[in-house]
């Protein structure tokens, strides 16, 4: 895994190195910087508001009492797109516009499913007991003993048990 990321934080960079000197050499040097921070900016302002609807999706699922799974990958990939995009990087920008677009992520949500399915596991909150449904109640009769050890109004101590 260190060897494939190593690869990853060098292969990257230069290719990106790569392409700006060629871009750069074809379009100028300012206009490459002009296109890299307005892709910085439009990336930045495309993540959050699609990082807002994935909370409020997330939210959503949450008062409606299902597990919020599809939202929470949702929101993790629109954080990679955000980061990506900040990057700058005409191959970075590309793969960060791609997370952003629904259908694209949708793609990445059923390989990342399919990695995960075999290794992750859900356990909810009753551990296999069927919940109750909405609105019904379940009464517990529990037997208590109430020690009552507060001072006497007489000003003698009360060892008295009140059995309920």
């Amino acid at each position: 895994m260190f060897a494939r990321l190593l690869i990853l934080f060098i292969t990257i960079p230069v290719i990106e190195l790569c392409i700006f000197m060629m871009l750069g050499s074809k379009i100028g040097i300012p206009t490459t910087l002009a296109i890299i921070v307005i892709t910085a900016v439009l990336g930045a302002w495309l993540t959050k508001s699609q990082g807002l609807k994935a909370l409020t999706n997330y939210q959503a699922a949450l008062s409606q009492g299902r597990l919020p799974h599809e939202e929470v990958l949702d929101g993790l990939l629109i954080l990679v797109a955000g980061a990506v995009l900040l990057t700058p990087g005409f191959l970075t920008d590309a793969i960060g516009f791609s997370l952003l677009i629904p259908t694209f992520r949708d793609l990445i949500k059923g390989v990342a499913k399919g990695y995960l399915s075999g290794r992750v596991s859900v356990v909810g909150d009753t551990m296999g007991a069927p919940r109750p449904k909405p609105g019904a109640s379940k009464v517990i009769n529990v037997e208590a003993e109430v020690v009552d050890d507060s001072p006497h109004p007489s000003g003698r101590s009360s060892d008295h048990v009140d059995r309920s």
